[in-house]
């Protein structure tokens, strides 16, 4: 093992390896799947609110999207700062914590006064709700090496669904009962989940023995040894970035005189792009069977192909549908399987690579819901489509050319 003692490392022998593990029951894969759902939804309760959000605080547009890039940021600062205790810290009493202290943020941000305590509550809310990406390394570590993407996939798709279906929820309950409501059920849903998980989540102690700031510093020892790990980053960025224009956008689209739609629609269209995130299992095994980068370039297609489904029938309501599926399922797939790729790297830092991995993504999804801003404002329904498409376009580009030359076999893919 190369990684540098100096960043913290006490290389791991093939004696104090764990042992082969036996298949993980269902019903744990499944608790876990939940609770990545739960728990993901929280930084995207706010999406079909904006609109509502912004006539209680009399803002713009633009200012009020503003929101959404806040909770992405703040989730991207967790995955850097929290995430990678899952390799130092065991990782239920760490999840439990998180979960408390999200339940108390959702509380504050349902009584916020104003829209700067507002922005401030969703900024911890994002920091908070960071579990999923303790639960996934988590999945991975758990399970047997033929197994491992299945099992990461079904996670995965938990995770998916939450992202999804937290849109229809909160465009439901905010359109019937305001949009205060949704965060005082998000808080009581983080602290059932709190009893649930200290009952039924088994305990998972890491190996890393080195100090915090150490396992900081290993992150970027991580990044500048493995080129597939930096390819699967800026892949993960961009799609993320495209995924995010649409989505944070999508609310006023469906405002807009094209189509005259209140938030509880826009939260329907999350209910549709849920049946696309079956396709993460299918993600998993295709890693499984055929190689994650089979996987990945078919899921690249399919983004690429629904972006320019909504760019040209976006404005009528079958195109529409049709191109939220198939952008979701093309999204679903490209991550499951930039994941599988990245934790065979280091099984003993999984949580540091996926630490790597999402925080370059969310990076991406806050320029993403930025930009995507910036053009609905500017260009509206065209230029976001076009923002969408220059992003796939950029995730094509780096995953056929970068890191594909140099190295050892056992770094770059």
């Amino acid at each position: 093992m190369t990684e540098v003692a100096a960043a913290g490392f006490q290389p791991v022998t093939e004696d104090a390896r764990p042992t082969p593990q036996a298949p993980l029951a269902p019903a744990l894969v499944w608790l876990m799947a939940v609770t990545c759902g739960l728990v993901v939804a929280n930084i995207y309760y706010n999406q079909p609110l904006l609109a509502e959000i912004g006539r209680t605080f009399n803002l713009s547009e633009s200012r009020v999207s503003l929101m959404a890039t806040i909770t992405q940021v703040g989730y991207t600062l967790g995955l850097l700062f929290v995430v990678p205790l899952g390799d130092k810290r065991e990782r239920k009493g760490l999840t439990l914590i998180l979960l408390l202290c999200a339940a108390v943020c959702m509380a504050a941000a349902a009584v916020a006064p104003t829209f700067t305590l507002l922005a401030a509550a969703s900024l911890l809310i994002g920091i908070f709700s960071a579990v999923p990406q303790l639960m996934i390394p988590m999945a991975a570590s758990l399970a047997s090496d033929e197994e491992r993407g299945r099992v990461v996939g079904k996670v995965m798709s938990g995770l998916l669904i939450g992202i999804l279906l937290s849109r229809t929820i909160s465009g439901y309950v905010g359109a019937h009962f305001g949009w205060r409501t949704m965060f005082w059920v998000g808080a009581a849903v983080m602290v059932l989940l709190t009893g649930i998980l200290a009952r039924m989540l088994p305990r998972n102690q890491p190996q890393f023995a080195g100090s915090y700031g150490s396992l900081l510093k290993s992150l970027g020892t991580l990044t500048a040894e493995l080129p597939v790990l930096r390819r699967s980053a800026l892949v993960g960025a961009c799609m993320f970035a495209g995924f995010s224009a649409f989505w944070t956008t999508l609310v006023f689209f469906l405002e807009s005189p094209a189509y005259r739609y209140g938030s509880d629609v826009a939260g329907l269209f999350g209910l549709i792009g849920a049946s696309g995130a079956f396709a993460a299992s299918f993600a998993g095994k295709s890693a499984d069977t055929k190689g994650a980068d089979y996987a990945l370039n078919l899921g690249i297609l399919m983004f690429l192909g629904a972006y320019l489904l909504l760019g040209f029938g976006g404005y009528y309501l079958v195109g529409l549908i049709i191109g939220v599926v198939i952008l979701d399922i093309g999204q679903q797939i490209t991550h499951i399987s930039n994941q599988a790729r990245i934790f065979t790297l280091r099984p003993e830092a999984r949580s540091r690579l996926n630490t790597v991995y999402m925080t370059a993504s969310f990076i991406g999804a806050s320029v993403g819901s930025f930009v995507g801003g910036l053009a609905w404002v500017h260009f509206e329904w065209p230029g976001v489509c076009a923002v969408g498409l220059a992003f796939v376009v950029l995730a094509y580009l780096v995953n056929r050319f970068y890191g594909r030359s140099g190295g050892s076999p056992a770094t770059v893919g």
